[in-house]
């Protein structure tokens, strides 16, 4: 089993920046990838980021891509998610995820999620 717990959200106005850390705990020597995702109201879930654990290889969405970036600190167990030049359409709660054997932007593809971290922008 695999916690996980998201912070760094929060409300800015547009063109601010955030950072998103998730700590993960329990059987992280097994973790192969994590991602963030999000989910705005009314909408279905989607991928934002993810990275493999040995941070070989990241896959970011078209979206925020050039704006957000994912990186890992794998001492601390910890995933960070920098948010620059966010937008409103960024609004939405945040979460963290882990999967022990595959990596992409899918949220199929997770079997662990955090409980998520809102972010909002204002115009």
């Amino acid at each position: 089993q695999v916690q996980l717990v998201e912070s760094g959200g929060g409300s800015v106005q547009a063109g601010g920046s955030l950072r998103l850390s998730c700590a993960a705990s329990g059987y992280t020597y097994d973790i192969y990838c994590m991602g963030w995702f999000r989910q705005a109201p009314g909408k279905e879930r989607e991928g934002v980021a993810a990275s493999l654990y040995n941070g070989t290889r990241t896959y970011i969405a078209d979206s925020v891509k050039g704006r957000f970036t994912i990186s890992r600190d794998n001492a601390k167990n910890t995933l960070y998610l920098q948010m620059n030049s966010l937008k409103p359409e960024d609004t939405a709660m945040y979460y963290c995820a882990a999967d022990m054997s595959r990596c992409s932007l899918g949220r199929a593809n997770f079997a662990y999620w955090g409980q998520g971290t809102q972010v909002t922008i204002s115009s």
